[in-house]
Formats: structure tokens, sequence, C-alpha cells
């Protein structure tokens, strides 16, 4: 009869000599044996367990990160109470384990066991009403995640759709490579990572999003990791790299993953959490980290799980995946029972109760712990350097050159309302065509200037989605530590400006000339500098919604109730001498740019003319554009429309620079919430977690 071998892998350490031995063990399992026969192989060295014969081209370990965690607990605190009556739930207890350089470690466990928190906690990307306790050590050390030396790669591909694969590696290179590197040592490093992930072929292609056919999942995921490992990082964490993609997909994003110190020669220490994977992928792994509602299940080489099931009377069947049969057994989501040896059946519950008590009995925990002392205990010599990026100038250069570009090609951006600001001027050209300068040309007059300053500006909240995009990889580049703050700020301001140039002049000239305002181009010019400063200001001010409020319809509507607060009080519909103080007079009326929009387009328009006028006894007479300014519309008449044109440029200034502070304290303020959060109960003593940073710091324990 046939028969079916499998090979267990499980290694231990010695102390004294600090040599990790492997133990091979192949189980063959004949149809008419009850028992299997079982054959021990012992290997020793490092990098022993590796199972994909690479030993000979294994990196030297010392060159590489260590990581050790231990006795780590993550709890979230929420405002509403559980049905215990406790604020906080513990999402991670007491988890203890390891990474070494040269292995992939995969952190499994069904939906909501902590996978990604664990992963989390390690990279320092914990969020703000979490705390933390435990200790975990950079090569033995309490330092921070130096730049460039790590890398997190997060579930979402939040990639700029535009750009192709090229562009977007290129440019990311350009950013996070110094300045000391040529442009074509950094062409050529871009090149070289592209093809290290298998995307050579797919170069040309632009990334592609809604309503564009660009790569497909697993070419995307690719991308986000080619981006981090530019810099050659020593340690890379991955969220669910294969989430959304294809058994083969999946399989040859984690080869390349696994296989990468084979092509570059740098040792790295890959940390991935992973929900389901198939078996050729399972098989990439070294090492296992197994959670179940935040507790270690098991911890040890990836090839001795099995192994360790089966001693704790849980057998994988045949020709079943392994993973699969870990997950079923201690998913507790869904009331089953486990099917146990031959014999009876075991609750979801009681099985995996039986697996962490097994665990924590094991041989395996026993060595988990020593691995982890001794690699707190050896000396790795200097903390991680930081290593270096491009200048403020290159980076502020390249984002502008990459959002312009971005700008350019999305359709949707400017392009559409560019159509639709040129239909509209259109219509108003057409309504107050040739308005002339009769009495009644006052009050069109004064109607179509508003019209221009407030509703045709408004439209450009029509562009709060790119924003929200560009928010997002805005913040996925600066945590992990690509440039600064005020390159992006510089980049963003600087990269739009020829595009609100091109939609103010060209609405701004078919409205000024076919309505038949204030002839002169002197006028004109200023007509069209109003124009474009109030919709400056108006994107300014989207980009402060988007930095506080990123989600896509409560921005929306954020942002539009502000402009309306800023409409209503700036002066049109309800006159300034008549404005109900002190709310709407002050400060909103002097807060709202739309007043020194009015008051300046209306001296642009008013200042030099004169329209008739009948008295009650029929005598024409006429009056003067000062007059009308001053009595009519209730301008401040004391400086001239110039100024007005200055306070809108101070206004996008100030727009800046707050959207500037704004991002800024975003975290300053998150972690001012998380000291006035509650403590938890359930520990003795936890750690408050900063929002993290590009280089969070590890290992304060309390």
């Amino acid at each position: 009869m046939a028969s079916s071998t499998s090979l267990h892998e499980y290694s231990y350490s010695n102390e004294s000599a600090g040599i990790r031995t492997a133990v091979l063990e192949v189980e063959t399992v004949g149809h008419n044996d009850p028992l299997p026969r079982t054959t021990t192989v012992t290997r020793s060295g490092l990098g022993a367990a590796r199972n994909r014969n690479r030993n000979e081209n294994h990196p030297k370990l010392e060159e590489g990160v260590f990581l050790t965690w231990e006795d780590l607990w993550v709890t979230v605190v929420s405002k509403a109470k559980s049905e215990n009556g406790s604020r906080s739930r513990s999402i991670l207890q007491g988890v203890t384990g390891y990474a070494r350089p040269g292995e992939l470690l995969a952190i499994m466990g069904p939906s909501g066991c902590g996978k990604s928190t664990l992963l989390d906690a390690l990279g320092g990307r914990l969020s703000s009403n979490t705390r933390k306790t435990g200790k975990i050590l950079i090569n033995g050390q309490k330092q921070a995640l130096a730049y460039g030396t790590s890398a997190y790669v997060t579930q979402d591909d939040t990639l700029i759709t535009t750009l192709t694969v090229n562009e977007a590696v290129y440019y990311s290179a350009q950013l996070q490579l110094p300045d000391s590197m040529s442009k074509a040592e950094k062409k050529e490093r871009a090149e070289i990572t592209i093809r290290e992930m298998g995307l050579q072929d797919a170069m040309n292609t632009r990334i592609g999003g809604w309503g564009s056919k660009g790569l497909s999942g697993g070419q995307k995921r690719r991308v986000s990791i080619c981006i981090e490992l530019l810099t050659r990082p020593n340690l890379l964490f991955l969220d669910e790299p294969t989430s959304g993609l294809d058994s083969a997909a999946s399989y040859y994003v984690m080869s390349r993953i696994a296989n990468l110190d084979k092509t570059d020669g740098t040792p790295r220490t890959v940390i991935t959490s992973i929900h389901q994977p198939s078996s050729e992928v399972f098989q990439l792994f070294d090492n296992l980290c197994l959670l179940s509602a935040g507790r270690t299940v098991y911890f040890g080489p990836a090839s001795a799980a099995n192994q360790f099931f089966s001693l704790c009377g849980f057998p994988c069947p045949t020709l079943q995946n392994p993973s699969d049969h870990f997950l079923k057994t201690i998913n507790k989501d869904f009331e089953q029972d486990i099917e146990q040896g031959m014999v009876g059946s075991t609750p979801t519950e009681v099985a995996i109760d039986t697996l962490i008590k097994s665990y924590k009995e094991s041989e395996s925990y026993q060595q988990v712990q020593r691995q982890v002392g001794e690699l707190c205990k050896q000396d790795f010599g200097e903390e991680l350097e930081k290593r270096s990026h491009a200048g403020f100038l290159t980076q502020s250069f390249v984002l502008t050159r990459r959002s312009f570009m971005n700008m350019y090609r999305d359709r949707g951006y400017y392009w559409l309302r560019l159509a639709v600001y040129i239909t509209m001027a259109l219509g108003l050209g057409t309504i107050y065509q040739d308005l002339g300068h009769g009495y009644e040309s006052i009050q069109a007059r004064g109607s179509l200037l508003m019209f221009v300053s407030s509703f045709l500006t408004f439209m450009a909240i029509g562009g709060f989605p790119s924003f929200v995009e560009d928010m997002k990889v805005f913040e996925r580049e600066r945590l992990n530590g690509h440039y600064g703050v005020s390159a992006f700020v510089f980049a963003n301001t600087f990269s739009s400006v020829p595009f609100l140039i091109l939609i103010s002049v060209i609405p701004g000239t078919i409205t000024y000339y076919v309505a038949g305002l204030h002839k002169g181009f002197e006028h004109f010019i200023y007509f069209a500098c109003v124009l474009f400063a109030c919709m400056m200001l108006v994107e300014s001010l989207m980009m402060i919604v988007a930095s506080i409020v990123p989600n896509f319809l409560m921005g929306i509507i954020a942002g539009a109730g502000i402009q309306g607060l800023m409409i209503m009080c700036g002066g049109f519909f309800r006159l300034p001498n008549n404005i109900p103080k002190p709310l709407w007079k002050f400060p909103l009326y002097y807060i709202a740019f739309h007043k020194y929009g009015y008051q300046g387009l209306f001296k642009n328009e008013f200042i030099g003319t004169t329209f008739p006028s009948s008295d009650q006894g029929g005598k024409t007479s006429s009056l003067s554009g000062e007059h009308i300014l001053r009595d009519i519309w209730q301008v401040e008449m004391g400086y001239s429309k110039w100024v007005d044109l200055a306070i809108l440029v101070g206004m996008i200034l100030l727009y800046r620079v707050l959207f500037l502070v704004i991002i800024k304290a975003t975290e300053k303020v998150k972690t001012i919430g998380t000291t006035l959060l509650p403590m938890p109960l359930n520990k003795r003593s936890m750690q408050i977690l900063v929002n993290p940073s590009s280089t969070p710091v590890h290992g304060e324990n309390l």
C-alpha cells in the first residue's frame, strides 16, 4: 500500500555555546500501520531552521537585527464599558517571542486574535487609545527603530495611481536615499529593486485606480514592498501581504520576500502577519507565532507546528493544509467540536485551553524563554544608526514634481473642474451679458461679483476626494520617515498653483469680458488675482479639513458648512452695518475671506465709474462709484483694493501654516489624550505608548 511521508523540524538552543540545533523528523505513515514510524536526524549550526536549502547563502546573523519581546500586553481603552464593567480590553496577553536575521517569522491566527496588534506593537504603530506593557528590545537594547534600518508595509496599498511602477519607485528613491547618491545611482537602485520583486515587465504600467485599469492586486502589493526596500532595511514588517490575492499570487509575493537576502546579501529580519496561507506559502516560513484571543498557542519552527498539534491530540488530517487545520482548531468565533484522535470530539474553547497549556509546559516554550534571555544578554555593539535621506530642498522639489504629474494626469483633479468652471463662466457671462452702466446694473454687478467670489470658488470643494487620497499617501510615507511635513506642505502648495492660475484666467476671462465689467487690463488682472486667491483659500481650507476629518463624506459636509457660514456673514446677504454682534460681526465677519473678496472686487469695479440716477422730482443725476461703495454696499473705504488682495494672500499663508501646525500637532494631541485615559485594572502597571512617529521607541518597561 502507498504511504505518506512528512518532514518535521524543530530547534533548540545551547545556552553555553550559543548554537542552535535543528532536529528533523521524517514521519512515514503507511495505510496499514496503526502508528507512524519516525526517523530522527539532527543537524547543528546557525540558521539550521531554514527548510529552503538556503544555508549555503545564509547571511551572517551578526550583521542583522535581533528583535525580542517579553511578556507583552496590549490593552485598548474605550469610552463604553464592557460586559464586566471594565473600560479596557486586553488584545495581547503576555506574549513572548523573537525574530532573527535571515529568518521569516509568520504571525497567524483567526480574525481578531491580535496579529496586526502584535505587528503594530513591534513596529511602534499602536493607536493612541491603546496601552502596552512589556519589554521590546532591538539587539538587546532599548532603542528606537531607526530610519532606513526598518520598514513597515501596510495592508492597504496606498499608492499614487497615476504613476507608473518605475516612476513611483524612482520618485521614492529620490526622497529616501541621501543626496550623496547621484540620480543615476538612485535610478539604478530603483530598477534593481523592481527586478528583485519581479516587476520588470510592468515598469511602464500605471498603478491604476478607479476608472483606469492598471496593475493587479499582487503587483500593487509588490510595488508597496519595493518602495520600502529601497533603503535596504534590516528589519521588515508586513501586515497581511497576501490579503486579497489568489494562492498563486500569494506564493509569488511571499517567495520573493523570503528570498530577499539571497538577492542582495542583506540579512533581513522579516516579520509578517498573515491570515490563511496556502500550503506552499506555509512552507516558506521559518518560525511561526500562532495566536488565539491574544494568547500564544504556539511559537517555534513552522515545520514543527504540525507535530505539536499532533502531540496535543489534534493531528492534521491527511492531504489538508496545516495552516487551515491550525486556524480551524483555534477559532472560537463559531461554536464547533474539534476531532480529537479517533474518539469523541472537543469543544473549541477546550481545545484552545489545552493547546495553550501544553505549549507553556513544553520544551518549545522553555526554549523561547532561553532564546529571548540569551539575545537580551548579548552585546551587539552600538545602537542602530539612523540613515540619512534626501535634504529638504531635494524632497520639496521631488514632491512638487510628483504632485504636479499626479494632478496633470488625474482627470478628476483639475481638468474636470476646469470644464465645469468654463461652463459656469459661459452661463454667468450670458446671463449678465453687456451689463452697461444703467442704474439697474449696480445690483447686477454686485450679484455677479458675489457669485464669482463665493459660489464659483465654492466649487473648489470638488477636489476634496483627491485631497483625501493625497493625505493617505502622505500618512503612509510620513510614518515610514520618507520625508518631513514641511516638504509635503511646500510641494502641495506650489504644485497646484499652475492649475489654479489656469482655472482663474480662462473662466475669469469669459465672465469678465462677456459680462462687460470695468474696462482696463489692470482691472481684469486684479479680478483674476482675487479669483485665484479665493480658490487657493478654499483648497487650503479643504486641506485643513482633510487633515482633521479624513472621512470623505464628513469632510465634504464640514467643508461646505464652514464655507456656508463665511458666505452668510461675508457682508453681501446681510450688509456689514446690519450684521448682529458679537458672534457674527466679531469675529466671523472679519475671519471670513469672502469679506475681503467682496470688497476688493467691489472697489475694483465701482471706483472711477458713475451711474445715472433719478430723484423724486424726475431730475437725472449721477452716482459716483465711491458713493455706491460707501452708502449702498457699505464697503470700508479707508484702504485700497490692493490691501484686500494682500489680506487674502496673507490668509493663504496663514491657512498653509495652520495646515502644517495641525499635522505636526496631531500626534502630540493624541498623546495628551492617551495620558488622560483611565488606567486598566487587569495589570498592575501599564505603559503609555506615544502615537508613533517615524522613529518609535521600544523597550520601555514599567
